[in-house]
């Protein structure tokens, strides 16, 4: 058995690099294999480098680094001696840590219940249950479960009423959708494992938003996949009307008209906001020309982690060019119902699937972000066919998913589902409020574009790296999520992503405390600069 399971290769290692910033030495320059062997221990102690990952040959590297090979030769066998690293003869060197070193932590993790009363959890964004439809709709739920345990209990399309709740809210959207389009699962993670598993095989190309959902990259590397990112189109910056101060252009006099309504669903942004953002579609066109993909992932509604909205004509686009491709579209719905952002009389662009023609659309959903996730429901729709052959593939897996969570649900999405739908977005609409006010106060530097939706905001943290952050927050008590683990190849190391599951209560002193973990990080030395200057060992 292999020592190691996973490579890396010298382009991916040489990515990695490049965002593995170092603090400046306080006396002279250090030498190139120490800067390189601390480059590769940061990314290895910060969890970007996977532990038992093989690394390139001393040689290839070299020249991918463009530098001798005596000095990766050294920074291997430093990383060797401080236990970093393990090589054999034959079978190469691979990532390890030093006995009774901790392992790397994840903040997207749920924090464990007896850590919970000591760490302050901003990294897994996930709302609280609605009460008190959450104890209503389960005891409605125990009420009916004599009737589903006179049987084996096994649905591997999921418990009929379910399936129809699920279809039923689809065609109120604007997606005419009938239950044997509908596939029930055991959350949506276990919808995207199920398609990826039966879509998706070892070595083909999925392209995918930069940054995306950090969960589902992660799957799509452990099945072989490989991963093609397709960065968003840079805001465009609107010009400011001219003439005098009361002058306004006819959109900010339809704005004013509805600002009633839109004080109380809209927060200020402090520079722009997330709804603006939009797929490039050059870029989407170029890749699904050129790369071929296999699938295109995409997240078109209040996107995690930048809450972004796509608008109906770039979806159409974005399916037209897909088609010419041969691409399968999987589409994440998990935040669909979030608009927290949005007016109510606001209609919002339909799901994906309502503009395909070609059956080329698979798109999985979730009950566990509006709803709770402790309910572990989510959904994959797609045409009659791919759901049968996905209930047949499950049966290997995990059966069906519990019977009672799925009565739960179907209860919650039935008369309650408009009230709990209000009452979460309360929720992360004050949150929201709470944020945008003290984060300008104590992190002046940091940006972030203020979405219509979502559960949280994707924020750039002024040169800091992320990773050094999440890392200063967990001596701290504080589980931050960094933005490289939303990107490929370490990418977006100059962000983090604050949830909005935070009480608004809190927001305050979670901001303060914040704030005293980045003045830690940043008197450490600047840990590189946003504008993508190379690293030293480069």
């Amino acid at each position: 058995m292999a020592d190691w399971h996973t490579t890396v290769t010298p382009p991916a290692l040489a990515r990695l690099l490049a965002t593995a910033r170092l603090p400046e030495p306080a006396t002279r320059r250090r030498p190139a294999y120490r800067t390189l062997a601390g480059q590769i221990r940061l990314l290895v102690t910060e969890g970007r480098l996977p532990v038992g990952a093989r690394l390139p040959a001393e040689r290839e590297l070299a020249s991918a680094l463009e530098l001798s090979r005596t000095t990766v030769a050294t920074a291997y066998e430093t990383l060797r001696g401080d236990g970093y690293l393990l090589s054999r003869r034959g079978a190469g060197s691979w990532t390890t840590l030093p006995e009774g070193a901790p392992p790397p932590s994840d903040a997207l993790h749920p924090v464990p219940p007896d850590e919970q009363g000591s760490t302050l959890d901003l990294g897994v964004a996930a709302l609280p249950a609605p009460q008190p439809w959450i104890g209503q709709a389960a005891a409605r739920a125990v009420e009916l479960l004599p009737h589903y345990a006179a049987g084996h209990g096994h649905y591997p399309t999921g418990v009929p009423v379910l399936r129809e709740a699920v279809a039923r809210r689809y065609t109120e959207r604007g997606l005419p959708t009938t239950p044997d389009q509908i596939l029930i699962t055991t959350g949506a993670m276990g919808g995207l494992h199920l398609v990826q598993r039966v879509l998706i095989g070892r070595g083909d190309r999925v392209a995918v938003e930069a940054p995306s959902y950090a969960h589902t990259l992660q799957a799509l590397r452990l099945t072989g996949a490989r991963l093609v990112p397709v960065p968003y189109a840079l805001p465009q910056s609107r010009p400011e009307p001219k003439g005098r101060a009361g002058a306004e252009s006819d959109e900010r006099q339809a704005t004013k008209e509805r600002r009633s309504e839109e004080r109380r669903h809209q927060v200020r942004a402090p520079r722009r906001r997330a709804g603006e953002q939009q797929w490039d579609l050059e870029e989407w066109q170029r890749v699904l020309r050129g790369a071929a993909p296999k699938v295109a992932y995409v997240i078109p509604d209040f996107h995690n982690p930048t809450g972004a909205l796509i608008d109906e004509e770039q979806r159409r686009e974005l399916l037209a060019a897909a088609r010419a491709a041969g691409s399968i579209v999987l589409v994440d719905e998990t935040t669909a119902e979030l608009g927290w952002g949005v007016p109510q009389s606001t209609p919002l662009p339909r799901p994906m699937a309502a503009l395909d023609r070609a059956a080329q659309v698979v798109t999985v959903g979730s009950a566990g972000k509006l709803l709770w996730g402790g309910l572990r429901i989510g959904w994959v729709r797609a045409a009659p066919a791919l759901v049968r052959r996905l209930a047949t593939e499950r049966v290997y897996s995990d059966v069906g998913t519990p019977v009672l969570d799925q009565l739960i649900a179907a209860e919650l999405m039935g008369e309650p589902l408009q009230a709990v739908r209000a009452h979460q977005l309360d929720r992360l609409r004050a949150t929201a409020h709470a944020f945008a006010a003290a984060l300008p106060g104590h992190l002046p530097g940091w940006d972030f574009p203020m979405p219509l939706g979502g559960l949280a905001l994707w924020v750039s943290t002024g040169g800091l790296s992320g990773a050094a952050l999440a890392q200063a927050g967990e001596r701290a008590g504080i589980r931050i999520a960094s933005g490289n683990r939303f990107g490929s190849d370490g990418a977006f190391e100059h962000h983090i992503r604050l949830p909005l599951t935070v009480p608004a209560a809190a927001v305050p002193t979670a901001v303060e405390r914040l704030a005293a973990v980045a003045a830690r990080a940043a008197a450490g030395g600047r840990l590189g600069s946003a504008d993508g200057a190379q690293p030293l060992a480069v």
